[in-house]
């Protein structure tokens, strides 16, 4: 079993063409993820002279290349609660994000003629009880009378297990058609040759260490890794994980917690007892706060994520999430129990109090992050979307003017996980 991510093992290493850091550029952005490589790109594209500073030793090296292989619309928080407390119209703008967030790699793929087995097939929610079932059924009815999603339809038990996934274990669904997946490794590979094609320039194993900041009208100062780089705009898309922003900027440490997911990769089952077991191969996610997703891949692995445990990812944290998400797909398809897992990674997700993502401007700096699990199609939305403000279009960012207070208690590493996970998991105990 590799301790790696089966999307960055299964595509090719992408080698940055740049070698030394220049002395001057436009816009610096901090962080090779999604939302770092998309932001370049749509800078590049304008002709802004761009530096892409990562510090891990290549691209994608935290969620975006560490995730379930998703790109889902819908929210990550309930409709009907977040329009109760913000308003439907503000609700129902969010909601639509997200279905722009996966037109947005949709188009940028087809652009950039990017190949990375992208499907639009749908997502699939998963009641495991009755009593989630009828949430589902409550969530659907609301989002159609409000008008903001009419492309969803609730499927019983039978139907669900006669047309989509062979267990018993499900009380029914809420299929999402707008959803889709693609690979990530080779769409992150694909985003940075566009980003030099454009004349963006990408360099890896440059950790920001400090950025001094300009004054009005002079460039900030950004000291890395590998040496000083003036910019004249900086954006921070690096997030809270182990290289990101969590260790380093304290004001984004503050206010978001990152939390580990973990993910399985079953040995290949063969294209016929793939079919068989999910025969629309969509994406799917389980009703639960501690809930499992997962999707099959373009070479027929069962690959399947969630919170094995309440930690950060780590190699040890990692292996040990192996038998526990097994134990979980097993819960659901018993009939894989003799099928191997050949890949176990974690990846770091950035959560923000309210579990929606964060994106604005402070102090000179730009920023989007907190994804909150929801990240692969919004960050790639954002980096397009940052850098339209970044031009003067403030309106482009879909976030922008949210309050976002610091977290109670929450000083450095997140010390109270394991207290949040005994709480959720009394919650689903119980529901």
């Amino acid at each position: 079993m590799k301790l790696e991510s089966y999307w960055t093992d299964s595509a090719p290493r992408f080698v940055a063409s740049a070698s030394e850091l220049p002395g001057d550029v436009d816009v610096a952005v901090v962080g090779a993820g999604f939302t770092g490589l998309s932001a370049a790109l749509a800078l590049a594209a304008r002709g802004a002279s761009v530096a892409v500073l990562e510090a891990g030793d290549s691209i994608a090296f935290e969620a975006s290349g560490r995730n379930g292989g998703q790109v889902n619309n819908g929210l990550a928080v309930d409709y009907a609660e977040l329009a109760a407390r913000v308003g439907v119209e503000q609700a129902r703008a969010w909601y639509r994000a997200y279905d722009d967030a996966v037109d947005t790699v949709e188009r940028l793929l087809r652009e950039e003629a990017i190949d990375c087995d992208f499907a639009r097939n749908g997502k699939l929610k998963l009641a495991t009880r009755p009593t989630h079932y009828d949430a589902l059924a409550r969530n659907a009815e609301r989002l159609i009378a409000d008008g903001v999603d009419t492309d969803i339809e609730l499927l019983d038990a039978g139907r669900v297990r006669r047309e989509e996934a062979d267990s018993e274990r499900f009380a029914g669904a809420l299929l999402y058609r707008r959803s889709a997946q693609m690979h990530m490794g080779r769409f992150a590979n694909g985003l940075a040759q566009a980003v030099e094609r454009r004349g963006g320039r990408i360099f890896v194993n440059a950790t920001v260490e400090r950025i001094d900041r300009g004054s009005a009208g002079r460039p900030s100062l950004l000291r890395t890794a590998r040496g000083p780089l003036r910019a004249g705009q900086v954006l921070l898309a690096n997030g809270a994980g182990r290289h990101g922003s969590y260790r380093q900027f304290g004001w984004l440490r503050r206010r978001m917690v990152p939390v580990g997911s973990f993910i399985i990769a079953t040995a290949p089952l063969g294209r016929q007892r793939a079919q068989a077991l999910l025969a629309q191969r969509r994406s799917y996610t389980t009703v639960a706060n501690i809930h499992h997703y997962f999707r099959l891949s373009p070479d027929d692995r069962l690959i399947l994520g969630g919170r094995a445990h309440f930690g950060v990812s780590s190699l040890k944290s990692d292996a040990r999430s192996a038998p526990i998400l097994r134990e979980g797909m097993l819960g659901m398809f018993p009939q894989l129990r003799d099928v191997a897992v050949d890949y176990c990674w974690g990846g770091v997700v950035d959560m923000t109090q309210d579990r929606l993502p964060q994106a604005g401007e402070r102090d000179g700096i730009y920023y989007s992050t907190g994804y909150s699990g929801h990240g692969t199609q919004m960050s790639v939305h954002m980096g397009q979307a940052m850098a339209r403000v970044m031009a003067g279009e403030a309106d482009a960012n879909p976030w922008r003017g949210r309050h976002w207070p610091a977290i109670p208690g929450h000083f450095g590493p997140p010390w109270f996980l394991p207290l949040v996970g005994f709480y959720y998991r009394t919650k689903d105990r119980f529901s």
